[in-house]
């Protein structure tokens, strides 16, 4: 085959009405009209001589070959961005981009401040952070999208071997309750105490509340015996469930500092009982490491990896950094 039947443009468009799922919706993803991400479609799929979409349905289903060229286009384009990056690192950190990933809690509390570090000493380089699920994230740094990922799960087994999984440090889970609740007016409360209380929580198949129950029950609580009155999409809207005083609930001790600092939250003591979490840094080592993520690594990482992961005050930025940020709803990372 003396030329390739496609380019890298149809592939985006491939890639782009896969994840959309409609040829409008993925158009306005890449900023072009409809019409010509149809045209581009029946371009290539005259060129391969297969059809790439059942037009049948509503939502644009790829046919077997569809996802057969969709798997090796999204590699092609990996390697296309792989390679991209490492022209720019010629420039020795005087442009480039760092991809960091994390999982909902570490990129919601801990990243931006890590982020804040790193761009005072490299404003040049462009910074994108990428929060989703702990699985997804790893399978972002398995392909070769996200450079590092700092997680809180658990990495997919298939996936064990191919990264490299760093212990990072812990993540204390804190109990929460409104300031003017009963037990906040003791020191520590007893185990038994936790049976008495509402509970405000994340989805039971989130990762944080399978670790509390996993803590808590090797502590000898009955975790079947809490009161889980409700369950919430993210901490933020737990912290705010407690602070207008629909419950108690554990939260990352990283994402209460200033609600404790101005005492519009309560952290209970529970006697005997301390839920940690341990946090994991991964990368692809088989994949090309950009000198920012060099930087990164040798930085900024060791700034933060104190136990208890009690984070240190860093002086506020003039401007405040720039970062692309994407996120899924992803629960209980």
């Amino acid at each position: 085959m003396s030329d390739l039947p496609f380019t890298l443009d149809q592939l985006r468009i491939l890639k782009a009405i896969a994840t959309e799922g409609s040829f409008k919706r993925a158009a306005d993803s890449l900023y072009v009209s409809q019409p010509a991400v149809s045209l581009q479609v029946q371009n290539l799929e005259r060129q391969l001589d297969v059809p790439l979409f059942d037009r049948g349905g509503r939502r644009a289903q790829l046919t077997e070959a569809g996802y057969l060229l969709l798997s090796y286009g999204e590699k092609i384009l990996s390697l296309c961005q792989e390679t991209c990056r490492a022209i720019e690192d010629l420039q020795n950190l005087q442009g480039g981009t760092l991809i960091v990933g994390a999982s909902q809690t570490t990129g919601t509390y801990l990243l931006p401040r890590m982020i804040g570090m790193f761009r005072q000493r490299y404003p040049d380089v462009a910074v994108q952070l990428q929060v989703h699920s702990t699985r997804r994230t790893a399978w972002s740094v398995a392909n070769g999208q996200v450079d590092l990922a700092i997680i809180g799960g658990e990495v997919p087994g298939e996936l064990q071997e191919t990264l490299e999984i760093v212990p990072y440090a812990e993540d204390e889970l804190a109990l929460i309750l409104p300031p003017f609740h009963p037990l906040a007016k003791i020191g520590t409360i007893q185990k038994d105490d936790l049976y008495k209380l509402q509970f405000i929580a994340l989805d039971s198949q989130s990762t944080i509340r399978k670790v509390i129950d996993q803590v808590l029950s090797r502590c000898g609580i009955d975790t079947r015996r809490l009161k889980v009155e409700m369950e919430l999409n993210s901490i933020e809207a737990i912290k705010n469930a407690v602070q207008s005083g629909l419950g108690a609930a554990f939260v990352s001790i990283s994402a209460i500092e200033k609600e404790l600092q101005m005492s519009i939250l309560h952290r209970a003591l529970i006697d005997d009982v301390v839920v940690k979490r341990a946090l994991s840094v991964i990368v692809n080592p088989h994949r090309y490491r950009s000198k920012a993520a060099e930087a990164f690594s040798r930085e900024i990482l060791p700034e933060f990896a104190n136990p208890g992961w009690k984070l240190k005050a860093e002086p506020v930025a003039m401007t405040a950094p720039k970062i692309q940020a994407s996120s899924a709803h992803a629960v209980g990372d």
